[in-house]
């Protein structure tokens, strides 16, 4: 049906340019040839013709378009925003007018010459650029983005401010076009309940080439996975998906007639920062904490934290005093004072997160003692925390997998032990009706036991392996929702601007 109505308003685009170039004084049927009937208009505006060839720039070269046609009405004496408007987003019903009106005349370059702008207009205009020209550079090129949680320190901490760059990975085309400037998912001063877009045009994933592939090791931007249908009412840390399954048993009913439920496009979920620890058709595995690819251990990053068990020779709680001389800035990000009692038999022990620099630091502090905490206790079930939410894989925190992450052209023999692993990929992700009667799988209406993937997925975890909610907690990422890669850290704040992390390249 779109690709229909893509074609019809085509056909009378075209056909309204007939029109109106058989007014201006140009063999009409030049006009039927896309592009190249830019050459002709601007040849009648008497405009130098490098501006024809400057279309053929990836992105900008269709705003250059757009300038032409709008050139091309002024021509027609039409120099007001409305008309301008409609030329742009409606061409398929304003130049059929423009072409076949008998109110509508050619008057060439002498039309330009005789019109003088005023200067609200010229403030208008340099506005209208501005919001463009912005919009251009934060959807295709880059883009500012905030850490919000300590889910990567120490590589990145809260309030760092980063440039978000769109090219490396390719830029994505708007899939949700119709939306307010400069906002991502809801209007300021709404209260998270007015959304920033509209749904009425929609544009299927469609990526540029970019000049590098995503790597085990990058750090990612990417609208989160399981955001596609929210509260509005709670935040991010408590999923819609994680309510369901925890307080209201999977009761979808009782959940609406509690809450207000929101359902976002893929490019207006909200916004996530992680490690890519596994790419497509990697075998992932987390075994006592550490991680493991393809069955080769990975070394972790230089400024991770990993989480201790801290106690001193008189088995107390470390001061907050010898943490922060450790390298440790004590706060909700950083150090809990949990008791751990039914958790870890030291229930007296401070719950801490280090890089391995801190620990090092700390474990010279006289009658300290440090340990690994390793989280050993599976969270399975319908209503637990960790993906894939069944009885069968019994994972935990640090132990965890093995995972084979899927990969574009990998076909996936379905069975019982996978199917709540790659469900909602092949569901949701890649756009099928999926479901299991009697251990029969049916894909589009049609009983089969093989799927072949049309994307490609990765995984995503936080630097803070134990303060992040990642893949573990809902599981693969796919390319459809990549935004793109962190590059540099230009301001980062905490009571004042952290001076050493300005301009910094992020690793």
């Amino acid at each position: 049906m779109g690709l229909i109505i893509f074609i019809l308003a085509s056909v009378l685009t075209l056909a309204g340019l007939y029109g109106c170039f058989k007014k201006a004084g140009i063999e009409p049927w030049k006009a039927l040839i896309p592009i190249v009937n830019s050459w002709w208009m601007l040849d009648k505006m008497q405009l130098k013709k490098r501006w024809f060839w400057l279309q053929f720039i990836p992105i900008a070269g269709q705003f250059i378009t757009i300038w032409i046609l709008i050139k091309f009405v002024e021509h027609f004496s039409r120099f007001s925003l409305l008309h301008h408007a409609a030329a742009v987003f409606l061409p398929f019903i304003y130049f059929p007018y423009l072409g076949f009106s008998k109110n509508e005349k050619w008057g060439g370059v002498e039309a330009l010459k005789r019109y003088r702008k005023s200067g609200a207009r010229e403030w208008i205009d340099a506005a209208v650029f501005a919001v463009v020209a912005a919009t251009i550079i934060r959807t295709f090129v880059f883009e500012a983005y905030t850490i919000p949680s300590g889910s990567m320190e120490k590589t990145l901490l809260v309030n760092d401010f980063l440039f978000v760059n769109k090219i490396k990975y390719g830029p994505r085309l708007p899939m949700t076009p119709l939306s307010f400037p400069f906002v991502h998912n809801f209007l300021p001063f709404t209260d998270n309940k007015v959304p920033s877009y509209l749904t009425w045009v929609k544009i299927p994933y469609t990526r540029m080439k970019g000049y590098a592939d995503i790597k085990r090791g990058d750090i990612v931007v990417f609208n989160f996975p399981a955001g596609d249908t929210v509260i509005p009412e709670l935040t991010t840390v408590n999923p819609y998906y994680d309510v369901l399954r925890g307080q209201f048993n999977g009761n979808r009913e009782a959940l609406r007639e509690r809450y207000d439920i929101l359902v976002h496009p893929v490019d207006k979920t909200d916004n996530y920062i992680k490690r890519c620890v596994g790419i497509s058709g990697d075998v992932l595995e987390i075994k006592n904490g550490e991680l493991y690819n393809n069955g080769v251990k990975q070394e972790r990053p230089e400024n991770s934290q990993s989480t201790y068990l801290v106690t001193t020779n008189v088995g107390g709680q470390i001061s907050d005093d010898v943490l922060k001389d450790a390298g440790c800035n004590v706060g909700y990000e950083d150090a809990g004072r949990n008791d751990l009692q039914g958790f870890d038999p030291d229930s007296k022990a401070s719950y801490v997160w280090l890089t391995a620099k801190a620990k090092e630091n700390l474990s010279k502090v006289p009658g300290v003692t440090i340990k690994p905490y390793i989280h050993i206790y599976p969270n399975t079930g319908s209503n637990g925390l960790l993906f894939p939410f069944d009885t069968l894989h019994k994972w935990a925190l640090d132990n965890y997998g093995p995972i084979t992450i899927p990969k574009k052209g990998m076909t996936l023999t379905l069975s019982k032990e996978n199917f709540n692993i790659y469900e909602r990929a092949i569901r949701v992700y890649e756009g099928n009706t999926m479901e299991e009667k009697d251990g029969k799988y049916f894909i589009n209406g049609k009983e089969t036991n093989q799927y072949t993937f049309k994307y490609n997925y990765y995984w995503m975890m936080g630097d803070n392996r134990h303060g992040s909610q990642d893949s573990r907690f809902w599981g693969f990422v796919p390319e459809t929702h990549v935004v793109g890669s962190a590059s540099l850290i230009w301001m980062s704040w905490d009571k004042g601007p952290r001076w050493n992390r300005l301009f910094r390249s992020i690793k």
